[in-house]
């Protein structure tokens, strides 16, 4: 009897683990524009609560301080259930990221 105590035990707790949604997340928006050379953006939505948009741009084109520049947005709901969001710009002066989340220096 204590064994088929012990074994309910174990499959109700591996009932009880909590699911993750990612792995079954549909998308729910999809946009993508390549504007070629000069640059581009896209942004998608999936049902598990990710969003994210990003767009880049070509700067100084033909010159010595040509570099790409792109700015762009995630959002995600964590395993704890919060959303978080960070917004980011990553040019000629690295990556900026910026969010509620993050340690301010």
């Amino acid at each position: 009897m204590k064994l088929f105590v012990v074994f309910v035990a174990i499959v109700a707790a591996a009932l009880a683990a909590p699911v993750d949604d990612s792995k079954n997340a549909v998308i729910l928006k999809y946009e993508n524009d390549n504007i070629g050379v000069d640059g581009y953006k896209f942004a998608y939505e999936t049902s598990d609560g990710v969003s994210r948009s990003e767009e880049g741009e070509l700067k100084n084109p033909g010159t010595e301080q040509e570099a790409i520049s792109v700015r762009g947005t995630i959002t995600w709901i964590a395993a704890d259930g919060v959303e978080y969001t960070l917004n980011y710009i990553a040019d000629e002066n690295g990556f900026q990221p910026e969010g509620a989340h993050l340690p301010k220096v």
